[in-house]
């Protein structure tokens, strides 16, 4: 379970000494930036020596300064504002090469998430799709892009996949209604969480049905009511939230359910490509060129 870092902090803070005193304010005074600097910079920021830094994570309970910076960070994302969330941009970026930055960092994200995805919950959120009587997809906000490329090419493989997308929780509970125990539910949530699609996801499970949660966090809102988790890393960069890991996750389930209905699959592809030939949906090659 994720410490509460502030409140460790307040409930300690006799205890320390000059300099731990220090950190310890900084981190409750400017905790949207403290979260994202490393011990040095920290340190510098405050005063004191790289080590002391360090050492004082120690003190808190953590193996280490990633640990609690990493707490820091899983309470931030879900308190900072856009504004706060461009501010902390602004000092992280610097003047470093945006778009190596970007790139990089994504990099890292995919990484870290292919280390961590667990694969028999992997195994078994492709048996519930698989298996499913009608799978139901939700996301929104920012997350809606992810749950609309899901749909789109779940749908080659089944007529009973709905895409919800709704904005506001009336109206997706308008979407759900029918959901029951024979469906799946596929539920995409970043911070900050959207109560919404938590909401929905609540709905979908008191109804019975199979509910996969797509999230960050194991300790995130959605994966609390959820039978199956994947996490995928998505940490803020900017006002953006990067969805690079996310998607990535998403190709790997389009592929695996696929492989696992590929027959129907080449009879439907088979069908419709009969279909875009015939109203010219897609644009012919010149065979002159």
């Amino acid at each position: 379970m994720s410490i509460d870092i502030l409140s460790v902090l307040q409930s300690n803070s006799v205890s320390f000494s000059k300099g731990q005193r220090r950190i310890a304010q900084y981190i409750m005074d400017e905790y949207d930036k403290a979260a994202f600097m490393t011990a040095a910079k920290l340190g510098k920021t405050v005063g004191v020596s790289e080590s002391t830094v360090v050492r004082f994570a120690v003190i808190l309970g953590f193996d280490g300064y990633p640990s609690m910076q990493k707490a820091m960070q899983e309470m931030v994302l879900n308190r900072l504002t856009s504004v706060q969330r461009l501010e902390v941009a602004s000092d992280r970026i610097g003047s470093q090469d945006i778009v190596s930055m970007v790139l990089q960092s994504d990099a890292e994200k995919l990484r870290r998430t292919d280390e961590t995805l667990n694969r028999e919950d992997f195994k078994k959120v492709v048996d519930a799709i698989v298996e499913a009587k009608h799978v139901y997809i939700l996301g929104v906000r920012s997350a809606a892009p992810l749950a609309n490329f899901l749909g789109y090419y779940l749908r080659y493989l089944s007529d009973n996949v709905h895409i919800v997308t709704a904005s506001g929780a009336g109206e997706m509970f308008e979407q759900i209604v029918g959901v029951n125990d024979q469906d799946a539910v596929v539920a995409f949530s970043f911070p900050r969480y959207s109560t919404t699609t938590l909401k929905g996801a609540q709905y979908c499970a008191s109804a019975g049905a199979t509910v996969i949660g797509i999230t960050d966090s194991s300790v995130s809102p959605l994966a609390q009511v959820c039978d199956h988790v994947l996490l995928a890393k998505s940490d803020m960069l900017s006002l953006v939230d990067s969805l690079v890991a996310p998607l990535s996750v998403v190709n790997a389930l389009i592929v695996a359910v696929s492989a696992r209905r590929s027959q129907e699959l080449a009879r439907r592809l088979d069908a419709l490509e009969g279909i875009w030939e015939t109203y010219d949906v897609y644009k012919k090659r010149d065979e002159s060129l």
